[in-house]
Formats: structure tokens, C-alpha cells, sequence
């Protein structure tokens, strides 16, 4: 792949990257950043919630192997998109597969098919890209080349990568007790810094999130996260800010993602690479060329 076109992708995110549509908006990330530190001083995911938050990535990966559904939104025209995905996640080995699943488009243009993603350290692989590529052939994306880190290019977040997120928790409050899915969680709400979370990531996502942090209009996330009494993400909604062209405004996009069924068993088969399509991406479309 031709790391430069990668990046120009990226840098359009789900506009470009994966949906193919065309963003004409002026819109900055939405705030939700907490003032202040509280505490709550009980066992569990309890204390003090920067603390808390930035130790959230560590406490998944001992968690081992979740199910995971994401969306993420973008307002485009007018009128906003969804986009969704569904699958399983291994923490301990940074490895996962979503289907992630395509608005219909108003245009009449046939639905997409569901593209298959497959998530590892520094890659992201899609099958069912469309836009010219092979049926039978997967794309292969080195997250840390493209502008985003790929905490929005896939149009899904990365997991684990959302979590290391937290880990560059600035201000953070509790805002209190609720359920997700049926579980009790704590409502956590702050800020974190991108730039922050970099340094203080693994090594995979080190250079992904360093990307981010310069790729995107801002480097500040405002999120809210939901953990349960043993310290697990059980829902996370960060809100991203990138730049679609040269003189558009930023553009907002809301990732979300949920986890449930801990202990799950995952299985990920990563492509050969042999498997994997060699074809250029065209300037400023983000698909293959012909």
C-alpha cells in the first residue's frame, strides 16, 4: 500500500476511508469534560477517578476476551450517519473481528455489503472494501500512517485503542450509579489529552495515538465512560475532531463502544499475505485506483 494515500485517507476518516461520501460540514466535537476530581471511597472501580480511568486498559487486558458492539455517528448535510459493528475482541492479545455494517444511502445506490475488520497491533484489515478491490482480497491499513490512528478510520474504534484513550485522562468526574445492559456501572465523565495517552501507551498503540494527537483538529477527547465494580469498560463514548480538507471546518464524530460476555473465547485468523491487495489507493478518494 502506498503509505502516503493511506494517510490521505485517514485523514477524512469514515467520510472518505470507509463510507465513501462526501462531508460538507462545519462542526467541532461536542464537549463533555468534567471540572474537577471527585471520589468515592469504595472497593472496585471506586477511588478517584482519573486514577480509575487511566488504569481501565490494564484491568481489560487481564479481563481476556469480551463480545463488543460499536456505532459511530457523523453528521453529514444535515442529516447524521450511523454506522455499526459487532463482534468479539481479545485484550490479553490485542486481537479482534468486528462486521461492521453501513448506512443505506439515500442516493439509491445498492447497500453495501458488511465489511469484515480484522483488529491487531498496528493494522487494521478489511474485507468487502468495495470500491474495486477484489471480493477475495483484504485491505491492510498500518494504523500508525494514517492521520487518525484508526480510532476513527474503520468506522469503529479500535477497542483497546479506545481505552488507551483514557489513559490520557486529565479531569474527570463521577457523575454516578446506572446500568449498561443490565449491570451496574459507574458514569464516569472527563477529558482526555491524546498526546498524554501516547506516551503512556503500549507500544502498538504508541505511534497510532502520537498520530492522532497531530492528525486530529484537536487533541482533546471529551468522553464518558462506564465501568463496572471490577474496573471494566462496559461502555465508551469519545468524541473525536478531525479536519475533512484543507479548508473545511472540523468535523465531529461520536464512537461508541460497548462490551459484554467477558471470558469469551476469541479466535482471529489474521490474512496471509497472499490474501492481501496490492493495488494503489487512488489521491483523494480513499478507494483503489483502477
Amino acid at each position: 500500500m502506498d503509505g502516503r494515500r493511506h494517510t490521505r485517507a485517514g485523514r477524512t476518516g469514515v467520510a472518505v476511508g470507509i463510507m465513501g461520501l462526501t462531508v460538507g460540514l462545519g462542526a467541532g466535537a461536542s464537549g463533555c469534560s468534567g471540572s474537577g476530581v471527585a471520589a468515592e471511597g469504595v472497593s472496585g472501580a471506586g477511588g478517584e477517578p482519573v486514577a480509575v480511568l487511566r488504569q481501565a486498559a490494564d484491568t481489560l487486558r487481564a479481563a481476556g476476551g469480551a463480545r463488543a458492539a460499536t456505532s459511530m455517528e457523523m453528521a453529514t448535510g444535515g442529516t447524521r450517519v450511523t454506522i455499526r459493528g459487532e463482534g468479539v475482541y481479545d485484550f490479553g492479545r490485542r486481537v479482534g473481528r468486528l462486521t461492521v455494517v453501513l448506512p443505506a444511502d439515500p442516493t439509491g445506490t445498492p447497500e453495501h455489503r458488511p465489511i469484515t475488520e480484522l483488529l491487531a497491533p498496528g493494522a487494521l484489515f478489511m474485507k468487502n472494501r468495495g470500491a474495486g478491490v477484489p471480493a477475495d482480497k483484504w485491505v491492510r491499513v498500518e494504523t500508525a500512517t494514517v492521520a487518525d490512528g484508526n480510532l476513527v478510520t474503520g468506522g469503529a474504534t479500535d477497542p483497546y485503542a479506545a481505552a488507551e484513550v483514557l489513559r490520557g485522562t486529565r479531569t474527570a468526574v463521577l457523575v454516578g450509579r446506572t446500568t449498561v445492559g443490565g449491570t451496574s456501572v459507574r458514569h464516569y465523565r472527563g477529558t482526555a489529552d491524546l498526546a498524554s495517552a501516547a506516551r503512556a501507551a503500549s507500544a502498538d498503540n504508541r505511534g497510532p495515538l502520537a498520530a492522532a494527537a497531530k492528525g486530529f483538529a484537536t487533541a482533546e477527547v471529551p468522553f464518558d465512560a462506564y465501568l463496572d465494580d471490577e474496573g471494566r469498560v462496559r461502555k465508551l463514548r469519545q468524541s473525536f475532531s478531525f479536519v475533512n480538507g484543507p479548508e473545511a471546518a472540523a468535523v465531529a464524530v461520536a464512537s461508541t463502544t460497548l462490551l459484554h460476555g467477558f471470558g469469551t473465547r476469541v479466535e482471529v485468523e489474521l490474512p496471509r499475505p497472499a490474501d492481501i491487495y496490492a493495488g494503489r489507493i487512488a489521491e483523494g478518494e480513499g478507494v483503489p485506483a483502477d
